[in-house]
């Protein structure tokens, strides 16, 4: 297992189209516990392949709030069945758009058919936090970022800093 470099905002790398995953193997499944050790490294609570680089359709997710017991989830060629009316509001934040955070308005609740670890194909009915970053994550399987959902001028805002701070980087 080993620990990836996550991509950020500015990079058309995050805006591709994942693909479809055939058959969920051991590439897959050393590619999940990859991104598993990278999100908590981070401290993040979702990751998607795509945030590694790898456009592939997975995603990893742990919300649990206790350090001493994680209870890590993986989402292989996730598709939403469903979605609630009625919206909830979180204040969203993303590893691939570093120390920035938005309210963003989404679905309450969402049913999820997917495949797991094992390639077992599973339904989920997401609600609260699990279904706003279950969201979150499957938009970033279509190239989206949550920053997509703000105004124009927020938006550009948050991506001229993030290209300030990805200039001034000194590498050694």
């Amino acid at each position: 297992m080993a620990i990836k470099t996550i991509i950020t905002e500015p990079n058309k790398i995050l805006r591709q189209v994942s693909i479809s995953v055939e058959k969920v193997g051991k590439e897959e499944q050393r590619l999940m516990d990859d991104m598993l050790d990278t999100m908590y490294a981070a401290n993040g609570i979702g990751l998607a392949a795509i945030q590694i680089g790898v456009p592939k359709r997975i995603i990893v997710m742990d919300i649990s709030k206790d350090e001493n017991k994680k209870e890590p989830r993986y989402f292989v060629n996730p598709i939403i069945k469903n979605k609630d009316k009625i919206k909830s509001t979180y204040e969203e934040g993303c590893l691939s758009v570093p120390n920035q955070f938005a309210e963003i308005d989404r679905p309450k609740n969402c049913d999820i058919e997917y495949l797991d670890y094992n390639g077992h194909k599973k339904f989920l009915k997401a609600e609260g936090l699990l279904a706003t970053c279950i969201q979150h994550e499957m938009d970033h399987l279509e190239g989206i970022l949550f920053i997509d959902y703000l105004s124009k001028l927020k938006k550009s805002m948050i991506i001229k800093k993030l290209s300030k701070m990805k200039s001034t980087r000194i590498v050694v």
